[in-house]
Order: C-alpha cells, then sequence, then structure tokens
C-alpha cells in the first residue's frame, strides 16, 4: 500500500478506511507508522483519527488510537452480556414491563436483546421470531409457546441468521412488537450496526411488526457503527440506561423517537 493510492485529495476516505481496517487486525495503530505507511504528515493522520474517533469507531490514545469496540465484539456473547451488564439488566426488565402475554416478539442477534427475551420468556403464551440462534435455544429450554428460528446463511461467530432465505422467511410472519439490538444510535447518522450482513435482515423485521423497540445501552448512545440501518425516526421507542447522553437523548427525541431511561 502506498502513499499515492492513500494519501492526497482523492483518498482521504480510503485512507480512513484503511486505517480502521488496520485496527481490526491489529487491534491498534500508531500516527508514527501511519504517518509513514501513507507519506504524510502526522497532523493530517490526527485528523483522521479525530474524525474516525468522533464517529465511535475508535479511541484515540497517547501517540494513535486503538478500536475498543472491536475487542467488546471479539468477546465470547457470556462475556459481552457481562459489559454494562447491570444496565442492559434494567434495559430488559422494562422491555418486560411492556411485554403483555400472549403477544407475538421478533427479537434480532445481540447480548441485549438475549437479555430482553429472558424476561420475556417469563410471559404466558408468548410467540417468538427471532434470527439469534442463542436465543431461539434458550426459548425452547424454557417452554416458551412458539418459537420461530428463521433460516438462512449462518454467521457462525456472532450466531445468527441472514440473507434471502432469512428475509423472506420473516416475511411469512406479523409480530406484536420488534426488539432491536444495535450497535450504534444518534439522532444524524441514525441506527447502525458492525455487521453488514445484518442490515436487510433487521429492515425486513422491522416491515414485520406493529412497534419497533430500539433496546440499547450507554455505550451505544452516540455512537456510529459501520453498516447504515434506518433513521431514528423509523424506531417507536428507544430502552436505554439512565447513564446515557442527555444531549444526544434529546437529539434523539427531538426526532419525534419516545425514550424510557432506566
Amino acid at each position: 500500500m502506498s502513499g499515492g493510492d492513500i494519501g492526497g485529495a482523492r483518498g482521504t476516505k480510503s485512507r480512513r478506511e484503511a486505517i480502521l481496517g488496520l485496527i481490526a487486525a491489529e487491534g491498534g495503530v500508531r500516527v508514527s507508522s501511519l504517518s509513514e505507511l501513507f507519506g504524510i504528515s502526522g497532523v493530517t493522520i490526527r485528523t483522521d483519527l479525530e474524525a474516525l474517533e468522533k464517529k465511535g469507531l475508535l479511541e484515540r490514545v497517547h501517540g494513535g488510537a486503538v478500536g475498543t469496540y472491536k475487542s467488546y465484539l471479539s468477546l465470547p456473547l457470556t462475556d459481552r452480556l457481562n459489559v454494562n451488564g447491570a444496565e442492559k439488566r434494567r434495559i430488559a426488565l422494562a422491555l418486560a414491563e411492556i411485554i403483555s402475554e400472549g403477544e407475538s416478539v421478533i427479537f434480532n442477534a445481540g447480548s441485549t436483546t438475549l437479555l430482553c427475551a429472558r424476561e420475556t420468556f417469563k410471559k404466558q403464551g408468548i410467540s417468538i421470531v427471532t434470527n439469534s440462534i442463542v436465543i431461539a435455544g434458550e426459548a425452547r429450554l424454557n417452554k416458551v409457546e412458539r418459537v420461530i428460528l428463521l433460516g438462512g446463511m449462518l454467521d457462525g461467530e456472532f450466531q445468527f441468521t441472514y440473507g434471502d432465505d432469512t428475509i423472506n422467511h420473516i416475511r411469512k410472519y406479523r409480530a406484536d412488537k420488534f426488539v432491536m439490538s444495535l450497535d450504534g444510535i444518534c439522532a444524524g447518522e441514525g441506527i447502525t450496526t458492525h455487521h453488514y450482513s445484518e442490515v436487510e435482515t433487521t429492515r425486513a423485521m422491522m416491515d414485520r411488526a406493529n412497534q419497533i423497540i430500539a433496546v440499547a445501552d450507554s455505550s451505544k448512545i452516540g455512537r456510529t457503527g459501520f453498516a447504515s440501518i434506518c433513521p431514528v425516526d423509523a424506531i417507536d421507542l428507544l430502552i436505554t440506561g439512565r447513564e446515557s447522553p442527555a444531549r444526544q437523548l434529546n437529539e434523539i427525541a427531538a426526532k419525534g423517537v419516545l425514550i424510557k431511561r432506566v
């Protein structure tokens, strides 16, 4: 990779994408190494890192940057459940309060939706539709009345299905509520995810529910993920923790989204 390919007016976007690629592969980068690699000044590199940090894609540290969210995503699901665990459990309890017995609920894959699903399983007569292998498995163990696991391509690492078959499958059903996990939500960039393969599946789920509920701990508020799912005003309700930044929540609320802080 040469400076001529990535540096200069033409290559700002490509250079920043390359920086993110290096962080994903190596866990972190240094300004001095990037400056040498791209053949540009350290000032320009620091500008790149600042812009990427504002989007929530990395965290600047002395002399460089690290990808903290990438580190989070690399954790096993059982460990991710414990990151902001108390906050996520409060969100799950709040979600369960608005699920009525006998309702049908769609869940996408995620640590917060798993905790929400566990609380929902305690209701009588619930029907579950999900692309999460883990949620479907726990639903059966908890003797949930009706469990539909959507078929399709399998993401073995994160244990969810996706693709055309998944989308066609979800179109067979209509649910009362869709409980959506996400990787980032902000007023300007909308709702985003780290996994681009989830985008179309999530949109299809949104189309099949009467109410769309986003569940997100405070680390997701104001963050921008890799792939865009929808604008914030496409959801009806956001349940988040009281730790979430008020300014960001006010901007989201101004878009017409009902917010519940717990």
